[in-house]
This record gives structure tokens, sequence and C-alpha cells, in this order.
């Protein structure tokens, strides 16, 4: 893999990351989509700032993304995108400051060893 491929490799990650952070803390902000309460929520969803901002991540995320599958094959390239997993556990812990119990971290942990495992056989 040339360096150049891990950055963007790297890129991927940060933006799934910090989309679905945008995503969580839009989300908070949203009412329940039932009852009366149904319409201010379909609202929201086009106007909450950080759902806006996770849309705009996931539109820079979608051109990285194509730049990495011009260069490797899918099956590694989404083996390696996996890492957002473990992205998605450090975020969540340290700054939505969420819970994370001992068999999430062994989970992030396999994932991370397997991405490793697929990475160094290309």
């Amino acid at each position: 893999m040339t360096l150049s491929l891990a950055l963007w490799f790297c890129l991927s990650v940060l933006c799934d990351v910090a989309g679905q952070l945008c995503f969580k803390l839009g989300a908070r902000h949203l009412p329940d989509a039932v009852g009366a309460q149904a319409e201010k929520f379909w609202r929201g969803l086009v106007r909450e700032p950080w759902l806006l901002a996770g849309v705009a991540v996931y539109t820079v995320e979608v051109f990285v993304w194509l730049r990495i599958l011009s260069e490797a094959p899918l099956n590694v390239a989404f083996s390696i995108a996996s890492l957002n997993f473990i992205g998605i556990v450090l975020a969540s812990r340290f700054i939505l400051k969420e819970p994370v119990g001992r068999a999430r971290w062994l989970g992030a942990l396999l994932v991370t060893f397997g991405v490793v495992l697929v990475a160094g056989s290309t």
C-alpha cells in the first residue's frame, strides 16, 4: 500500500467518524417523530446544523471513497474502512462520554487486528 493510499484511508475513516458524530449531536436536538411532534421532527431534519454538517461530511466522504476505490480492490478497501468501528468507539467514549464496556473494547481490538492482517496482505 502506498503512503498516498494510506492517507486517503485515514481521511475516509476520519470522515466516517466525524459524520457519525455530527448525526449523533444533531439527533439529540430532534423531537420525537410521533404524534404532534412529527412535523417538527421532519422540519428539524433539514434545519438542524449538526445534521447538515453530517451530510456535508458524507458528501466529501463519497469522493474520498471513490478515490480509494480507483486504487484498491473493493475487498481490501472495505476491510480497511472498517477501522471506522474503532474510531466510533473511541469518539463515543472520549468525545460523547458514552459508556463502552469491555466486550465492545475487545471487539474493536479484534476488528483492528483483522484490518492489520488484511492491510499487511496487500
